[in-house]
């Protein structure tokens, strides 16, 4: 372990640059062309034959045999404009706001000190480079493709970075087994009413007034009809209709997220959303057409598979092991789509602290977030370590 942190603590200035680079040419969605041939030919470097998979996913192992032990690291950016003031900041109109730069290049990091110490790999390791994450798609889609087989992969894992908690940077998140990120759905109503003048109401079915009692109606449907023994949230984001003063309009529109870590509430809330919605509609005299929109399931967190982690990262980093509720974070309420991946094999979620509040007062997704790169060669650290230790415990 020792030799692998001095090793990484090496390659932190090679890492620093490839973040930076990354970082100017965020890419969104499926579709990052440029990330993915920056990273294919850092591999490739390596002496590694990368295959595509998919429109821009990368997958390449290291080491033979089995067990086969998965490390992801997410590639994509968000369509937001950066406010960070950095000297190396987005040079258009995305932004890596959510650390996946940093994700990409602790996972290189990752690859080129399990490259070099390949022949002590008691098994194979496949990293995993995914586009997609922030529209939920990459993770499904590269599972879809058969990231998990061809070797078969037996355990995964991934590390999320997180500046803006109140714990010092650098700080390794390990959670208790069990859900731990959320569902993350949509709904969708139209509602179908009848308009006319503003003056004359009682001719008109205001879409307007329906659309206000369904959004009151949610939200006594998360406060009265779900436990206190479970969770959910239900948040109407979007609320359109009408465009003029004098006029009552004809049809409005709605649209929501729905998160929470219980199949069963999930189920629940597809149920009673449309409900709901029809019911309001009904005793207005107006009609409505609801969509239910699955996003990604929990993330599920692997009891075995997270405290074999838990126990090597103990022992290469005394001291900077915690829990996440230490950090002021139970669960996570944003949903990752990783779950796809712990919906088949054991897998764990890493979180790494990357600035500690007092200095890096920012959360992920906002304009002015910024990470403190000294992370980076921990979390190359991280992976490798707990990629070889799973190897040799399960060999």
């Amino acid at each position: 372990m020792e030799r692998i942190l001095d090793e990484a603590k090496n390659l932190q200035a090679e890492l620093v640059e490839m973040r930076r680079t990354l970082h100017r040419q965020p890419e969104i969605g499926m579709a990052l062309p440029k990330t993915m041939a920056l990273t294919k030919q850092k591999l490739e470097e390596l002496g590694l034959e990368p295959k595509v998979m998919g429109e821009s996913g990368l997958v390449v192992t290291i080491g033979q045999g089995e067990p086969c032990f998965l490390i992801r690291g997410d590639m994509d950016a968000l369509p937001i404009k950066e406010e960070s003031g950095e000297p190396f900041a987005s040079e258009n109109e995305n932004m890596h706001a959510c650390g996946h730069d940093f994700h990409t290049t602790m996972l290189y990091g990752a690859a080129k000190l399990l490259k070099e110490h390949e022949s002590e790999l008691k098994g194979t390791v496949k990293l995993m480079f995914q586009p997609g994450e922030e529209i939920l798609q990459g993770a499904k889609a590269m599972v879809d493709d058969g990231v998990l087989e061809n070797p078969k992969v037996n355990a995964a894992a991934m590390i999320h970075v997180f500046p803006g908690l109140p714990v010092k940077s650098g700080m390794v998140l390990v959670p208790e087994a069990g859900p731990f990120a959320s569902t993350s759905d949509w709904f969708e109503i139209n509602i179908q009413g009848k308009g006319g003048h503003a003056a004359t109401p009682e001719l008109t079915i205001n879409p307007l007034t329906v659309m206000s009692h369904i959004h009151l109606a949610l939200h006594a449907l998360e406060a009265r009809e779900i436990s206190m023994y479970d969770s959910a949230v239900i948040s109407t984001t979007i609320m359109k209709g009408g465009v003029v003063d004098n006029a009552i309009p004809d049809t409005a529109y709605m649209r929501g997220s729905i998160r929470t870590f219980d199949q069963e509430v999930r189920k629940f809330i597809f149920k009673r959303i449309p409900e709901i919605a029809e019911g309001v509609a009904q005793a207005f005299g107006a009609t409505v057409d609801v969509q239910m929109i699955e996003g990604c399931p929990t993330v599920e967190v692997d009891h075995d598979v997270t405290e074999a982690i838990r126990e090597s990262l103990s022992q290469a980093f005394p001291g900077d092991i915690a829990s996440p509720v230490e950090a002021g974070m139970h669960k996570l309420g944003g949903s990752e789509d990783f779950s796809y991946v712990t919906q088949e094999v054991p897998s764990s979620m890493l979180l790494l602290t990357s600035g500690h509040s007092d200095e890096y007062p920012y959360f992920v997704h906002h304009p002015k977030v910024i990470f403190d790169e000294a992370v980076l060669s921990k979390g190359a650290a991280v992976y490798t370590i707990i990629a070889m230790d799973w190897l040799a415990k399960n060999n």
